[in-house]
């Protein structure tokens, strides 16, 4: 049976790519997303700056049916749950309501509550959570969650990650809405930086339905995220891999860094993606494996901060990896790339876009029909899910279940 391997890079919707591409001076070569026909999406002026399309693949447009874009919303679609709803932003912070019963449920003061980037939300207020142990809480400037960064070395990982736990059901109970809380760990460095680390905690909304994920798990495929996934689509995984530790890297295989100080960490998805794809042939799945990887650095790490060569830098290397993926599938086995949002650049902030994400579809061992299967028949991001159900001949339960959450 066929491995489908579903790799979203994120917040690189189309716009947000014109959008790089016309404020970034150098060159930009991206050969195997152009294979697979990335440049007939864009723009005519950009088409010139990417290689031919070899036409052995599928590439369309997508436009999310979910009504606001963040990665929950996005890769939630995907799998089958169109989320109608609109949620809060907090340019305010939040309710003192709030605030005072977070406080008397973690036993803990908190500082600031303001809307703020991440960065200057520790920096400005860093010395003072040192100083008392206070969290500190701020809202999103584009996303409808809650985020509480504490030190490593100040709070304990294992209670930061309670913290972020007690944080969701109280803003449930008392009707903030959000859709997530993200304990944001970090520790200080010589000099007074400091660094986040991998011990970040998403406390998410449980999903109130079957996913595509459950339905292949009911019928024996073996299912693998990689980095974030599992936070999104916060369901059960026969395979969870999230990998921190640079050791854990295969030296042969030439990962980079793109980051000035090493900070991505797409490097670790990628190696995630290919140990997966090792355990395909290790093991024996007679129904198949599907692998759903977010790459996650060109949202948080580039995008919010409006960096413009850091953003194409990721998606280079991506392009670079891409063919370690390609060479470790067989004959039948499908790759998927797209996207879960846009990422707005404005004055301030780096903004999560509504926005249309390309679906590049490259099917081993077939050309651009992919080999049989019907494209188009999934709205919006379902479409991901409908290319996918149909390699594990479940099409029809898939489009069966997806759900649409009402305001």
């Amino acid at each position: 049976m066929a491995t489908v391997l579903v790799a979203v890079l994120d917040a690189v919707g189309i716009s947000t790519l014109e959008y790089l591409l016309d404020h970034h001076t150098g060159g930009v070569v991206f050969p195997h997303l152009s294979q697979l026909g990335l440049g007939t999406l864009l723009d005519q002026r950009h088409r010139a700056r990417f290689g031919s399309w070899d036409e052995r693949s599928h590439a369309v447009r997508l436009l999310q049916a979910s009504a606001s874009a963040d990665s929950v919303i996005g890769h939630r679609e995907m799998v089958g749950v169109v989320d109608e709803r609109t949620y809060e932003l907090f340019p305010n912070g939040f309710s003192p309501a709030f605030i005072s019963a977070l406080e008397g449920r973690i036993g803990r003061k908190t500082i600031f509550n303001k809307q703020a980037g991440g960065s200057d939300a520790i920096r400005f207020n860093m010395e003072e959570h040192a100083r008392t142990g206070h969290p500190i809480v701020y809202a999103s400037k584009c996303d409808p969650l809650i985020q509480i960064a504490m030190d490593e070395a100040v709070i304990p990982v294992s209670e930061q990650h309670r913290i972020g736990d007690v944080a969701l059901t109280l803003a449930t109970d008392m009707g903030v809405r959000i859709n997530r809380v993200i304990v944001r760990a970090f520790v200080r460095k010589p000099g007074g930086e400091f660094q986040r680390t991998a011990n970040r905690h998403d406390a998410v909304l449980p999903l109130d339905s079957r996913t595509l994920v459950d339905i292949l798990r009911g019928r024996g495929v073996w299912t693998v995220s990689v980095g974030k996934i599992s936070d999104l689509v916060n369901t059960t995984y026969d395979e969870k891999i999230k990998l921190t530790d640079p050791l854990a890297l295969d030296p042969t295989l030439g990962l980079r860094f793109v980051h000035p100080k090493r900070k991505d960490t797409n490097p670790f998805v990628t190696q995630g993606v290919i140990n997966a794809l090792h355990g395909v042939s290790a093991a024996d799945r007679p129904n198949g494996t599907l692998i759903f990887a977010n790459f996650v650095d060109t949202d948080s790490l580039t995008g919010h901060d409006r960096d413009i060569e850091g953003t194409l830098s990721c998606v280079a290397e991506f392009d670079r990896v891409l063919p370690l993926f390609v060479r470790m599938l067989y004959r039948g086995d499908l790759l998927l790339i797209t996207a879960d949002h846009g990422m707005e650049h404005k004055n301030d902030y780096g903004y999560h876009s509504k926005e249309p994400v390309p679906l590049l579809a490259m099917r081993v061992g077939f050309g651009k029909d992919l080999g049989g299967l019907v494209t188009g028949g999934g709205e919006g991001l379902t479409e991901v899910g409908n290319l996918v159900a149909q390699v594990f001949y479940c099409a029809n339960e898939y489009r069966g279940s997806i759900t649409h959450i009402k305001s």
